[in-house]
């Protein structure tokens, strides 16, 4: 039987589109994957991990991305090649497009492209993210808004 905090992860994820649900379940398994022993919670009003009572990680739902919180300078560093291509702000947030771009259908959220052979090549990547002059959204070059 699921936790009520499980049950609350649910909601949360039930309360999105069709077409953003999927993407938000492969965030929480890849999550679960990766910390097996963390327990689920909701902070914040999103749903978070925690190791031995403290908030390891966050991510949210939006309509036309996820974030994963928080992203600390060091992280960052780490995985800057990885990294490169999706949206990074100072203030500990990385945003993923909910669709996949080309090339990129197969692989779990933010899973490192070097586990399946290696970084995407530039194709794969797609042209870079702009900031939207709005600053609440990014669009690739060429996108049409």
């Amino acid at each position: 039987m699921k936790s009520s905090t499980s049950k609350n992860i649910d909601r949360y994820i039930a309360g999105f589109p069709a077409n953003v649900r999927p993407t938000l379940e492969r965030v929480r398994n890849t999550i679960r994957k990766a910390l097996p022993r963390a327990e689920e919670a909701i902070a914040y009003g999103i749903p978070a991990f925690k190791v031995n009572g403290r908030t390891i990680i966050y991510f949210a739902g939006w309509k036309q991305h996820y974030s994963i919180y928080p992203a600390n300078d060091r992280l960052v560093a780490a995985f800057k090649d990885v990294l490169e291509p999706y949206e990074v702000n100072g203030k500990g947030t990385i945003r993923f497009p909910i669709s996949p771009r080309p090339g990129q259908a197969d692989r779990e959220p933010g899973e490192v492209p070097g586990q399946r052979g290696g970084h995407p090549s530039k194709r794969e990547r797609g042209p870079p993210m702009n900031i939207c002059p709005c600053r609440r959204t990014t669009h690739r070059a060429g996108d049409v808004t």
